[in-house]
């Protein structure tokens, strides 16, 4: 299998590490979807822990492409929309293209039609409310898609109005006074809703754009911070990797020692939870980055990372709602939840490993030939 000379190992190990994580919490419903205990809720969490991730690695990778535009002077609004276009044909493709599928496959099972699917078209199905109860994955591409619209509209009418300062100042000052704004919807949030579940919270507040933006936004400073003082980030890179690991270790023992929980203590969850969680998966970065592997396991950690935007789009709503529509899988055997496990994995890599291939590989080929940054 070859490789892409350019790309970091460090990262596409973080990619593999986040996908995989949301494909084993997901693997939880088709062994034992009504069951719950300690080691679900846990494999369960990590698989939202695998999405926070792709938020804060999206930001840290978009906001040192847009950090590496301003270091050559990159700064106009042409240049904005050579990075719309790149992170357009990137994203939109696969998900249009996955939405159809859902489309097509709703129709198929006979079931009623979603109200607004047009919604999902500009991204809108959760940009302030409930996402609906179709391709519920598509939840974070809204927050994804809209945090690659704003702050780097905002970055470059910053660019425009401050014309003297420096380019790189004015990256800093436009990502924390975003990041300071949108923290005043969460504030809006925690004081006017009430929840009654994890759940409820989760899709009324973690998987709403408005309420999500700064997870990306908080990559963005980090990258910058690790830009301007880059040996003091590899000299220290143990230390905030550890630092990192422990915070996200101590986080979540104090949540279910102390049983914090969204109806009883949403202050924290809305307020500190996500972004001291997305803070803790940051700092790990600067040690992943550099980090340099040849090892048996570099091409398989390779092959999930190129293919884990597919495999994300498929793996639930495609795959494992279908898996469920068809068998009764709470009351299979042991063996029978077995190969019905496999099966869920086999068709997930092989939809996915088309999709890559024959659609997703041939447009990105098509971007870099045509928009070049």
């Amino acid at each position: 299998m070859q490789h892409n000379s350019s790309r970091l190992f460090g990262l596409d190990f973080l990619r593999a590490i986040a996908i995989s994580l949301v494909v084993l919490s997901h693997c939880t419903f088709l062994l034992c979807s009504e069951d719950t205990s300690v080691v679900l809720d846990v494999i369960r969490l990590l698989g939202a822990v695998g999405v926070d991730l792709f938020f804060v690695l999206s930001g840290y990778l978009i906001g040192g492409i847009l950090l590496k535009q301003i270091e050559h002077h990159q700064t106009k609004f042409k240049d904005l929309f050579t990075f719309w276009k790149r992170r357009w044909f990137r994203t939109l493709p696969n998900y249009f293209l996955v939405l159809l599928l859902n489309v097509l496959l709703l129709l198929f099972l006979g079931k009623e039609s979603i109200e607004a699917i047009y919604l999902y078209i500009p991204f809108l199905q959760n940009f302030a409310t409930q996402h609906p109860d179709f391709f519920t994955e598509a939840w974070s591409l809204s927050i994804e898609e809209y945090a690659y619209l704003l702050l780097p509209l905002l970055l470059y009418f910053g660019f425009f109005v401050f014309k003297k300062s420096n380019a790189k100042k004015v990256f800093l000052f436009v990502t924390i006074v975003t990041i300071v704004i949108l923290f005043l919807f969460k504030i809006y949030y925690t004081f006017n809703t009430e929840v009654e579940t994890y759940k409820a919270w989760s899709a009324t507040f973690r998987k709403v754009v408005i309420y999500r933006l700064d997870s990306i936004y908080f990559g963005f400073f980090l990258i910058y911070v690790s830009r301007q003082f880059p040996n003091w980030f590899v000299s220290f890179k143990k230390h905030l990797f550890v630092l990192g690991v422990f915070m996200f270790g101590v986080l979540h023992i104090a949540i279910f020692w102390f049983k914090l929980l969204p109806e009883t203590h949403l202050v924290f969850y809305s307020l500190f939870y996500l972004q001291v969680l997305i803070l803790s998966l940051g700092l790990t970065f600067p040690y992943f980055y550099n980090m340099k592997y040849d090892g048996f396991w570099k091409p398989i950690i390779y092959y999930i990372s190129t293919r884990s935007y597919a495999i994300y789009l498929v793996n639930y709503s495609l795959v494992l709602l279908t898996i469920q529509h068809y068998f009764e899988v709470e009351g299979f055997s042991v063996l029978e939840k077995s190969v019905a496990l496999i099966g869920y994995l086999v068709l997930t890599l092989s939809i996915s490993e088309l999709i890559y291939n024959y659609f997703e590989q041939p447009i990105l080929k098509f971007r870099d030939k045509k928009y070049k940054l």
